[in-house]
């Protein structure tokens, strides 16, 4: 008999436990699949919302457009594009040319939100498109002008014509730092950013190329600039001093100023 009772009672105290842990399983994950999906969506949409920006800015490249988009949590991938145009009259070595400068830039950055902020660190790279500075002049009949120090007159059946660019590495590495995030991580849609750095372009090339006639004096010994070789010897030297001159160019400044809107 007592044997009996006991199993009775082992019997119904299993049935307890087994039914009151099927009860668990049958309420705890639905109540779970309803609150957390919300509470995460709530959490993402407050603090981590950024994902995608454009924005619009002036700097010593010019005026420009960028693109940002969201890469991690800290870090932002952006993109943009500048033009800066300029013309001005200058005399050099007796030669009255008309230059002209023309930025045309693409830049690529990784910034990087240390603290997840507005301050970032942002290295990149540089890239020109054509020619950033060109010149041109045509010397008038028996006026005087040097190349390389040397005094040539340009003849009057036959003008010399000058002309001159100045590139840079076409793709240069780039590092700036500064405040602003175009794509803010909470729910604000405006931004502001100044940055400061530097473009590590490599030293100025000057190419210079004389065409027409030249002559030691005024009617005396011309002949073609092109095809001579002491002509031409002395423009190898004018450039060397061009680039000598330019050579604190190679590490251009980046000062810039910028608005930004948050699109999604």
């Amino acid at each position: 008999m007592f044997r009996q009772l006991l199993t009775f009672v082992l019997l119904a105290g299993g049935l307890a436990l087994s039914g009151t842990h099927a009860r668990g399983q049958s309420t705890e994950p639905a109540s779970a699949k309803t609150v957390e999906p919300s509470g995460g969506t709530a959490a993402r949409s407050d603090k981590d919302s950024g994902v995608l920006a454009f924005g619009v800015k002036t700097s010593l490249f010019g005026v420009g457009a960028e693109l940002a988009a969201r890469a991690t949590h800290r870090t932002n991938i952006r993109a943009g594009f500048n033009v800066l145009g300029y013309s001005r009259n200058f005399n050099k070595d007796g030669a009255d040319y008309d230059a002209h400068l023309s930025f045309r830039t693409v830049e690529v950055h990784y910034d990087i939100f240390p603290w997840a902020r507005s301050f970032h660190v942002s290295p990149g790279m540089l890239a020109y498109l054509g020619n950033p500075i060109t010149a041109n002049a045509v010397i008038p009949g028996n006026k005087s002008f040097t190349l390389g120090g040397v005094t040539y007159y340009s003849d009057p059946s036959n003008p010399a014509i000058a002309s001159g660019r100045i590139n840079f590495d076409q793709v240069s590495p780039a590092v700036t730092a500064g405040w602003g995030n175009l794509v803010h991580r909470d729910s604000k849609r405006f931004t502001m950013s100044f940055e400061i750095g530097a473009a590590f372009q490599g030293s100025p090339k000057t190419t210079l190329g004389i065409g027409g006639n030249v002559c030691d004096n005024t009617g005396v010994n011309c002949r073609s600039a092109a095809s001579d070789p002491t002509v031409q010897s002395n423009i190898v030297s004018e450039q060397g001093k061009i680039n000598k001159s330019m050579a604190p160019f190679k590490v251009y400044p980046i000062i810039s100023v910028g608005f930004g809107y948050k699109v999604h």
